[in-house]
C-alpha cells in the first residue's frame, strides 16, 4: 500500500481521502476493499484525538452506557446551547426572531425537563421556540416533539421522506418513548430552514432512516465565526445489506464535500458519545480568554471524522461480503 506524507506525518492511503480531498491530507492511493484495510484507514484518520466516531468500525471498542440520565444545560457557542441528556442530544439555536430546537429527546417528560426547563435555566424563554427540527424518525429524537408543539406552539420540521416513513410505523409500546408526532412542516434535500438572521442547511443523508438529515449550522464565538456540521444518524442500525452500507458511505462522501465547501470546522452530534459533547462542555468551564474553543476541530478535523465514518461503513460492507456478518 502506498503512503503519502505531509508535515512529517505518515498518512495511510484512503479511498475517501483520495476521492474527496479532505483538507490536510496529501495525495494518496486507494485502499484495498477489505475489512482490515478500511478499518486501518479509519483508525489512521481518527488518530489519537478524534476517537469517538471510530466506534462505528467492526470490532471497535464501544463506550460504556451513561451512568446518569441527567445533564445540565450549557451555552456552547454564542448562538447554540446544549439542552440534552447523556444518552441523546438536543440543541437550541438562538436567532434574531426566536429559537430553533434540534431534536426533542425520548419523551414529553424529558422535553419538559431538559429542553423547556433547560432553556429557562439558561435565561432563555421557551415561548420563543419557533421550530423543532427533527433529524430523523427514531423515537429518541422525536419522542418529545408533540409535547413541544402542543406546549410551545412550535412548528415541527422533518424531511418529507421521514414524515412518510413515520406514517408507516406503529407507536412504540415502551412507556419511556413518546408518541409519533402529528405531521408538520416538510423539508427536502438541499433546502434551508431560516429564522431571522440564521439559516440552517438541510441535506438528506440516509440510510440510518430513509430521510435522515444532516445539517450545516453557522456559529458565533465572540468575534469569531464558525460553521458546524451535524451528522443526523451515525449508527449502522439499518438492515445489514451491502446496498445500505454503500448508501451510507455515499451519503458521507457527499456531505463531506458540502462540509468542506462551507468551511465546517466544528463537529456537533445528536448523541454525546459521537461528538464527546459533555467532555467538551466541561472544558468550556475552564476555558481562558483567547484559548481555542473545545468544539473546534478545524476543517481538517471535520474531514477526518467524516473519513472515519465512511471507512467504517466500507469496512462493515467488506465484512458482510466476506461472510463475517449475516
Amino acid at each position: 500500500m502506498r503512503i503519502g506524507e505531509r508535515s512529517g506525518t505518515i498518512l495511510l492511503a484512503s479511498a475517501a481521502v483520495a476521492a474527496f480531498g479532505f483538507a490536510g491530507y496529501g495525495a494518496v492511493a486507494q485502499t484495498a476493499d477489505t475489512e482490515a484495510a478500511h478499518v486501518a484507514a479509519a483508525n489512521q484518520a481518527a488518530g489519537q484525538d478524534l476517537r469517538a466516531t471510530f466506534r462505528l468500525c467492526p470490532g471497535a471498542p464501544q463506550p460504556a452506557d451513561p451512568t446518569s440520565n441527567t445533564a445540565e444545560p450549557a451555552k456552547v457557542f454564542d448562538n447554540i446551547y446544549f439542552v440534552g441528556i447523556p444518552a441523546v442530544s438536543a440543541w437550541a439555536i438562538t436567532t434574531s426572531e426566536g429559537i430553533i430546537v434540534i431534536d426533542s429527546l425520548n419523551n414529553a417528560r424529558e422535553a419538559e425537563t431538559f429542553i423547556e426547563g433547560g432553556l429557562r435555566k439558561l435565561g432563555l424563554n421557551p415561548a420563543q421556540v419557533k421550530y423543532v427540527l427533527i433529524t430523523h424518525g427514531h423515537t429518541d429524537h422525536f419522542g418529545g416533539a408533540q409535547y413541544l408543539a402542543d406546549k410551545l406552539h412550535a412548528q415541527l420540521v422533518m424531511s418529507e421522506t421521514d414524515w412518510n416513513f413515520l406514517a408507516t410505523q406503529q407507536p412504540s409500546t415502551n412507556p419511556n418513548r413518546g408518541p409519533i408526532p402529528k405531521r408538520g412542516m416538510s423539508v427536502k434535500d438541499g433546502e434551508k430552514l431560516t429564522l431571522g438572521d440564521t439559516s440552517i442547511e438541510i441535506h438528506e443523508t440516509p440510510p440510518h432512516t430513509p430521510g435522515t438529515v444532516s445539517l450545516i449550522i453557522p456559529l458565533r464565538d465572540g468575534n469569531a465565526r464558525h460553521v458546524a456540521e451535524l451528522w443526523g444518524g451515525n449508527s449502522f442500525n439499518f438492515q445489514p445489506m451491502e446496498a445500505n452500507f454503500t448508501t451510507y458511505a455515499n451519503s458521507v462522501a457527499r456531505f463531506a464535500q458540502i462540509a468542506k465547501d462551507r468551511g465546517a470546522d466544528v463537529q456537533l452530534g445528536n448523541h454525546p458519545n459521537f461528538d464527546v459533547a459533555l467532555e467538551k462542555i466541561a472544558k468550556l468551564k475552564t476555558r481562558a480568554p483567547g484559548q481555542p474553543h473545545p468544539f473546534g476541530v478545524g476543517t481538517e478535523g471535520v474531514g477526518r471524522i467524516l473519513t472515519v465514518q465512511r471507512e467504517c461503513a466500507l469496512a462493515a460492507r467488506a465484512k458482510l461480503r466476506s461472510g463475517g456478518a449475516k
